[in-house]
C-alpha cells in the first residue's frame, strides 16, 4: 500500500498554470516556498518577488508558471482539494457499512491535516492553514464564473460530490445530499478559523473538533430523515 500511495501524482487543471511546477525543481520549489511564504505572511501581503527573493530566483522566472498570484493560489486550492480526494478514496474504499463509510468521510473532510511523507515538497500541514485562511478568495472574484467553466474548481467540487454519494449511499431518501456535502466541506473550514479567531461564537476548541459537531450534525441529520 505505502509503495501504491507513492507513486500517486495529484493532477491539477491544466489551465491553471502556464508551466507544470511539477516538471522541474525549479518548479516544486516555488509550490513549496510558496506555501511558506503565504502562510508565514498572508496573501494580501504576498507577492512574486518576495517569493523570487526566497528562493533566489529572478521574479521573471515565477511568471513562467503562473500568470498572477491568483492563479498561484488555485493551483494551491487545487492541489489541496485533489489531494483530500485521494484520501476520501482510499480510506473509505473498503468500508462496506453505509453508516461507518459516512462517519469516516466526514472525518477525513474535517480533520485537522496530517503531513504526507508521499508528496516532499508540499507542507500538507502549512497547506490546510492556507486553506482555512485564503480558500475563498481563490473564487470569491469577478471571474469565478469564466474560471469555473474552465474548470479550475473541479477538485473542490469533485470532493464535494464524492461526499455527496457517501451520503447518499447511507440515506438514499435524504433530499438535499450536495447541499449538506457542500456546505459541511466549506463549513469544516469556516469552524476551524472560528476556533482560531472567534472563540466566542464557536463550540469548537480544544478539546471539541470540527469533527465532532460534523459528525452530530449529519448522523442526526440524515437519522431524523428515515
Amino acid at each position: 500500500m505505502d509503495k501504491l500511495l507513492s507513486s500517486i501524482k495529484i493532477e491539477v487543471p491544466e489551465g491553471i498554470y502556464l508551466k507544470n511546477p511539477e516538471s522541474s525543481t525549479l518548479g516544486k520549489k516555488i509550490v513549496e516556498n510558496s506555501i511558506i511564504l503565504i502562510e508565514e505572511i498572508g496573501f494580501e501581503n504576498f507577492n512574486f518577488k518576495k517569493l523570487g527573493t526566497k528562493i533566489g530566483s529572478n521574479e521573471s522566472s515565477i511568471y513562467r508558471y503562473f500568470e498572477s498570484k491568483h492563479k498561484l493560489l488555485i493551483y494551491l486550492s487545487s492541489w489541496y482539494w485533489r489531494w483530500l480526494e485521494y484520501q476520501l478514496v482510499i480510506e473509505t474504499f473498503s468500508i462496506k457499512d453505509a453508516k461507518e463509510k459516512v462517519i469516516k468521510a466526514v472525518e477525513i473532510v474535517t480533520r485537522t491535516t496530517q503531513e504526507d511523507q508521499n508528496f516532499s515538497h508540499i507542507n500538507e500541514v502549512l497547506l490546510n492553514k492556507i486553506i482555512i485562511n485564503e480558500n475563498s478568495k481563490s473564487y470569491l472574484t469577478k471571474s469565478v464564473d469564466s474560471e469555473n467553466k474552465e474548470g479550475y474548481f473541479l477538485p473542490y467540487k469533485r470532493v464535494v460530490r464524492r461526499l455527496a454519494e457517501i451520503i447518499s449511499e447511507y440515506n438514499k431518501d435524504y433530499e438535499y445530499p450536495l447541499s449538506l456535502a457542500s456546505s459541511i466541506t466549506e463549513g469544516a473550514l469556516h469552524q476551524q478559523f472560528m476556533k482560531q479567531h472567534f472563540t466566542t461564537i464557536t463550540n469548537c476548541n480544544e478539546s471539541v473538533t470540527p469533527t465532532q459537531f460534523y459528525t452530530h450534525l449529519v448522523i442526526k441529520t440524515l437519522a431524523n430523515d428515515n
